[in-house]
């Protein structure tokens, strides 16, 4: 029988049942069908699962329904786990990723991923996502990933109902609508229904395609922002050249074990 502990975290937030919740666990190396069958029962957005490898951790991500190369608020779970509960002392954490290496701090209560900046090109409505939105987008880009939909009024945002069978049948992880925000910076949505979670409630790798976005369209590299889903969460982020620094709190939820 395999003993694992597992943590659960809401991230991007300092409140309980809000932000965006993962799967944490800490382990010797896992296969492949393992981590996934695990993700799916956590059926969370994403479940990160870190292993020690001499002096370094590497991590990976497993939504419900795929492996994810990049994931924001599950690598800031797993940091808040490493600095509560495995090294107390510690305040800086690297990760070996799919996505490179993945570099985490603490500062007070807040938690700093560095990750890299998308690059997205602008593209135009195509039949496939005239589908998937009730209305048109401002401006429409094509990430690594995703496609970033642009509206100018955050009430836009706040009443998508885009299609998610139509979404699921094009080539893409998903899509983030985005608009200036009342009381920060910018505000979010993210639809990945082909990964298992038909609205993500933060998504931190999206905001490595948005930051440099707004930081180029309001003229400033520090930026505030809120995910304005039915659980919300706030994010800090930072415009570092080609880096991207993606700030925010996390809570504990639960502390459990699987056993298999």
């Amino acid at each position: 029988m395999i003993k694992l502990d597992l943590y659960q975290v809401d991230s991007f937030t300092g409140d309980l049942f809000k932000g965006n919740p993962a799967g944490v666990t800490f382990s010797s190396e896992l296969s492949d069908d393992l981590m996934q069958k695990i993700a799916l029962e956590n059926n969370l957005s994403e479940t990160a699962f870190i292993t020690k490898e001499e002096d370094n951790y590497n991590i990976r991500w497993f939504s419900p329904l795929m492996e994810i190369d990049l994931c924001g608020h599950a690598t800031l779970a797993a940091a808040h786990i490493y600095f509560t509960e495995i090294d107390t002392n510690s305040n800086h954490i690297s990760f070996n990723s799919k996505s490179g290496i993945l570099n985490v701090s603490k500062d007070n209560n807040f938690i700093n991923l560095d990750f890299p900046t998308d690059n997205f090109k602008p593209i135009n409505l195509s039949e496939d996502l005239k589908k998937v939105l009730d209305v048109k987008p401002d401006e429409l880009y094509q990430g690594r990933d995703d496609v970033m939909c642009i509206f100018n009024n955050e009430l836009t945002v706040q009443n998508l109902k885009p299609d998610m069978e139509e979404l699921k049948k094009i080539p893409i992880r998903g899509l983030i609508a985005s608009a200036p925000g009342s009381d920060v910076d910018f505000v979010s949505r993210c639809f990945f229904p082909i990964t298992g979670v038909d609205e993500d409630p933060v998504t931190g790798s999206a905001h490595t395609t948005l930051t440099p976005y707004w930081s180029n369209r309001l003229n400033k590299k520090d930026l505030t922002a809120k995910q304005i889903s039915s659980r919300g969460g706030f994010l800090k982020c930072k415009l570092l050249e080609d880096r991207v620094v993606i700030s925010g709190e996390a809570v504990t939820y639960m502390k459990a074990s699987i056993l298999i």
